[in-house]
């Protein structure tokens, strides 16, 4: 608990905790709008694909402006965006949506959004603890982000189901316009509480904008094997093993739920992220990360296996429980090799490549997703990507020893093994 005697801490997590909730009970109501609406699994690939592409387009101007301006007031323009695309989406669903493209048009402006203000937030923790307290942060920032993991999809799910033209004649809302509504009033309570914020980072990189200054990111991180063996790592095995797209299929075709079984599969992987993370926060991670970085991995991509042969909601509920346990020590692994081996300076340049991996991982490998179970179907689809994540996790381990081998998560320690 020690990060959390920083008030800047408890004030950011409390924000991050709203909006990620909002966010998530969102992420259900448009997944389920647009296979109401075409009945495709290629068309919930193209919602990771529109998410993905500005993450892809900008970020390099992203991480440049995460180190060049004051990263609070990026991340408050940022969100600021957000609560303009979050009521776009209200606008259309009043109006009567017939079509999908109109949503993948707001999802291209919220990627667009997350792309500058993914390098920035990471980039700010830092700021936020004292160093010996950093490793502590980024497990209890994983709780956290957990807990609205777990909340958020099944809170969409109940919300989207909720008769609310019964309990309330006079309303028009219902359906996805109330999700929408709920995730306005979360986007502005996060607003609140990062103005209260008293950390004022400023400006890390003086220099003005040049493909040098621009380019640092990819070069920091191509000559530290570590760093370049982590974020490659989880690139290919989340887009082989990803299946979050699939389970509008898996809830309605295959295991017969509705919305509301849709957001109990979404909020499973959080379960067990959220169990995992409470117990690292308990019995932290002190030594050989790497060993355990690939365990971990391996994990997932059989748990991914597991769910897609099952038939039975609550093996299906086990197995994703399982993958978010495995997920969550990855994360906290990688989360802090990324941070603690980045000089300050360089971190949003560095965060911003992260980004676009991340990116890539989730919303194209939800495109990939999407794609491959047009052509195989989902169970398949989703059992060779298992397959296919437990391969690259016994490929990285021999490409990447540096990786495989590190020990002790500490900027002392991470930086001479980058070196």
């Amino acid at each position: 608990m020690e990060a959390f005697a920083s008030r800047d801490f408890r004030r950011y997590q409390a924000a991050r905790a709203a909006v990620i909730l909002g966010a998530e009970a969102q992420s259900v109501a448009v997944a389920w709008q647009v296979y109401s609406i075409t009945h495709r699994a290629l068309d919930l690939g193209y919602t990771g694909l529109a998410l993905f592409l500005p993450g892809l387009l900008f970020m390099l101007p992203a991480g440049h402006a995460a180190d060049r301006f004051d990263r609070r007031q990026v991340i408050l323009v940022c969100y600021g965006l957000q609560v303009f695309c979050t009521t776009a989406l209200l606008a259309l669903t009043r109006m009567g949506l017939h079509g999908v493209y109109p949503i993948y048009a707001v999802l291209f402006c919220i990627g667009t959004a997350r792309a500058f203000s993914g390098p920035a937030s990471s980039a700010l923790v830092p700021h936020l603890v004292p160093e010996k307290h950093f490793v502590n942060a980024v497990t209890w920032g994983g709780a956290i982000f957990q807990f609205a993991n777990i909340t958020g999809p099944a809170l969409g799910g109940v919300l989207f189901t909720l008769p609310l033209t019964q309990l309330l004649p006079e309303t028009t809302l219902q359906g996805a316009g109330i999700v929408y509504v709920f995730t306005l009033g979360t986007l502005l309570w996060f607003l609140t509480l990062i103005v209260s914020l008293h950390v004022r980072p400023g400006r890390m990189e003086h220099r003005a904008a040049s493909i040098k200054v621009v380019l640092a990111g990819f070069q920091y991180m191509r000559h530290s094997p570590v760093l370049l063996g982590a974020v490659s790592l989880d690139l290919f095995v989340v887009l082989l093993g990803g299946a979050v797209a699939l389970m509008p299929i898996f809830a309605h075709d295959i295991l017969r739920q509705g919305p509301r079984g849709l957001g109990m599969l979404r909020a499973a992987p959080a379960c067990g992220a959220l169990a995992m993370s409470l117990l690292m926060a308990r019995f932290p991670l002190q030594r050989r990360a790497g060993v355990r970085l690939f365990v971990s991995v391996a994990i997932f991509g059989a748990g991914t296996v597991v769910f897609g042969l099952s038939r039975s909601l609550w093996l299906s509920l086990a197995a994703l429980v399982v993958i978010g346990a495995a997920d969550m020590i990855s994360v906290v692994i990688r989360s802090s090799l990324l941070q603690l081996s980045t000089p300050p300076e360089m971190r949003g340049r560095v965060s911003a490549v992260n980004a676009l991996f991340v990116g890539a991982s989730n919303e194209l490998g939800e495109f990939e997703s999407g794609l491959t179970a047009q052509w195989w179907g989902a169970v398949r689809a989703t059992v060779v990507g298992g397959v296919g994540a437990l391969i690259v996790a016994g490929l990285w381990a021999g490409l990447f020893p540096g990786l495989r081998n590190a020990d002790e998560l500490s900027s002392e320690a991470l930086r001479r093994r980058s070196a």
